[in-house]
């Protein structure tokens, strides 16, 4: 029974990892209608300024806040000065461009902070309490917390806020938008902004845990992805679940199903999206897209 908790408990700490990712994906998919492949990178980046402020002696609070604010910057930036220009295009140019920003990102991180491996300090602590048999690190459980308090703030933005409304509109129709007054250059600024903010604060939960380097999020946007196909792109609350039903079931198919172990647990997701897409292509828990012709 020990074991079993314990796998669990680990499996909803990954997930809430994963999870961090995967609603910066939602809300730019929300904002934008488009998948953003470069949020991975963003997140890195934002990590690595976060180090460099620590670097100075900046405490380790006050430089995860400092690197929220300039991350918001600049993913308000990338949406004026690179995915505008391809805005009115086709959708599938706009995603390949995420892929090409990510690339560059990547790139910048290894040319100014060089590929080796860097230590990012924990915000939380990491001593452990016992639950159920289970040793839990403060750090798990503080990850959880705050992605719980995240997935909360976002899905009341999209429901219950005017500026989340808006975003919503621009996303469906920014034509329409336009024409009933709003802003809509200024709303997908915000909207690439706050998902950058979410990727700065899955970069400063997901450093510490493994080791700072410009491809760190490379397998977590794999998972992130999977959870939000699983999840469903209009539901923060879905994505944030089906990203800890992956960390939970690939945690226990690797003890628990000998053929797979821990070689070839990364397969359980794509088992899971296999599934999920056949059953319901929307998600589970996203909406059917009503077209009216």
């Amino acid at each position: 029974m020990g074991t079993f908790v314990q796998l669990v408990v680990d499996g909803l700490s990954i997930g809430s990892v994963y999870a961090a990712l995967a609603l910066a994906i939602v809300l730019v998919n929300q904002t934008t209608g488009l998948i953003n492949f470069a949020q991975g990178g963003m997140a890195v980046l934002s990590a690595y300024i976060a180090w460099w402020f620590t670097g100075f002696g900046v405490p380790l609070i006050v430089a995860i806040l400092l690197s929220v604010l300039v991350s918001f910057f600049m993913g308000a930036g990338i949406e004026r000065w690179v995915m505008r220009r391809f805005e009115r295009g086709d959708p599938d140019t706009a995603v390949v461009v995420t892929i090409g920003v990510l690339t560059l990102i990547t790139g910048i991180c290894g040319w100014l902070f060089t590929y080796n491996n860097q230590q990012f300090a924990s915000l939380f602590s990491l001593d452990t309490v016992s639950i159920l048999g289970a040793s839990v690190s403060v750090r798990s459980l503080g990850t959880t917390l705050v992605i719980v308090a995240i997935m909360i703030a976002l899905q009341g933005l999209f429901l219950g806020t005017k500026l989340g409304l808006a975003l919503r509109a621009v996303a469906v129709n920014p034509q329409s938008a336009s024409f009933s007054g709003l802003p809509v250059g200024r709303l997908l600024m915000v909207g690439w902004g706050l998902a950058a903010v979410l990727g700065a604060v899955a970069g400063a939960l997901i450093a510490p845990q493994l080791t700072l380097t410009p491809g760190m999020m490379d397998n977590a946007l794999v998972y992130a992805l999977a959870a939000v196909i699983l999840g469903g792109l209009s539901s923060p609350l879905g994505v944030v679940l089906a990203a800890w039903i992956i960390g939970v079931l690939e945690n226990l198919a690797a003890v628990y199903v000998p053929f797979i172990g821990y070689d070839l647990k990364v397969a359980v997701p794509f088992v899971l999206i296999f599934v999920v897409l056949i059953v319901r292509p929307q998600g589970l828990f996203g909406r059917k897209a009503v077209v009216r012709v």
